[in-house]
């Protein structure tokens, strides 16, 4: 009887801890994005950003969302990760900043970002409550520039303040941006 019990109390914890686990292809993701992140800190920051864009571009998508989100982690702040890629929403993950809570979106661009983009993030921040984050590798023109300050809810995060994330250099400070509610922290956890 005692062995039947203890057999059954290790199923049930195998079964809670592999709701925990975290999947293999995000092991191999978040592998990549600490090896990216400990080269671009360390012997690789002096590289050209030329350079330095090109490796970000040339890396897996999911893993670039994972650079973003450790650096955040490597810079003191909290992250909340998805628990899947897909579906998510259009959020690629969460930071708290000053104890505001801002969504992310990720994306690897080698051309000008699509203004659109930013207004359908902008649209979702405005819908969840937060501020946003919309991180990429390609250039801001003046119509993405002007969607993200039409809402107000976004900031736009590319070229130096990209590489100061990424090498730990000076990151824009936004704690004058931010509107730390009790709205942001329900969304935290609703989203």
């Amino acid at each position: 009887m005692l062995f039947a019990l203890s057999a059954f109390m290790l199923i049930i914890l195998a079964v809670v801890f592999h709701q925990f686990e975290v999947p293999v292809k995000h092991r191999w993701r978040r592998r990549q994005a600490r090896a990216m992140a400990a080269q671009l800190r360390g012997r690789d920051r002096a590289q050209p950003p030329q350079l330095l864009y090109a490796r970000l571009r040339a890396m897996d998508p999911l893993a670039f969302e994972e650079l973003l989100l450790e650096s955040f982690e490597r810079s003191g702040h909290k992250v909340v990760r998805n628990r899947r890629y897909t579906g998510d929403g259009g959020v690629d993950g969460q930071v708290v900043i000053d104890g505001a809570v801002w969504l992310i979106q990720a994306k690897r661009y080698a051309d000008t970002i699509r203004p659109e983009h930013v207004a359908a993030f902008e649209a979702l921040c405005r819908t969840k409550g937060c501020r946003g984050l919309f991180i990429h590798t390609g250039r801001t023109g003046p119509q993405s520039r002007a969607a993200a300050a039409h809402g107000g809810t976004v900031e736009i995060i590319s070229g130096r303040a990209l590489l100061a994330l990424l090498t730990d250099g000076l990151f824009p400070d936004f704690s004058g941006l931010m509107h730390h509610d009790r709205t942001a922290s329900k969304a935290m956890r609703a989203v």
